[in-house]
């Protein structure tokens, strides 16, 4: 069974329609440790998660602003 972090980790990255590079290069970390989030076989440092927060909250804010 899957940790909930670990699911909404993946559904971030998927939103943001990134692949796992992609997600690794915006964050800053490299593949293999998206990868293992993703798995459930690590988790996000603090740093990480208010990194992974302010990535969750601008695709927020994008969805909630009018296109132009």
């Amino acid at each position: 069974m899957q940790d909930q972090f670990t699911v909404d980790i993946r559904e971030l990255r998927r939103n943001l329609r990134m692949t796992q590079e992609e997600f690794a290069h915006t964050l800053g970390i490299t593949v293999a440790t998206v990868n293992r989030w993703e798995n459930g076989h690590a988790k996000p440092s603090k740093l990480a998660r208010r990194a992974l927060e302010r990535l969750a909250s601008v695709r927020s804010a994008e969805q909630h602003s009018p296109s132009f």
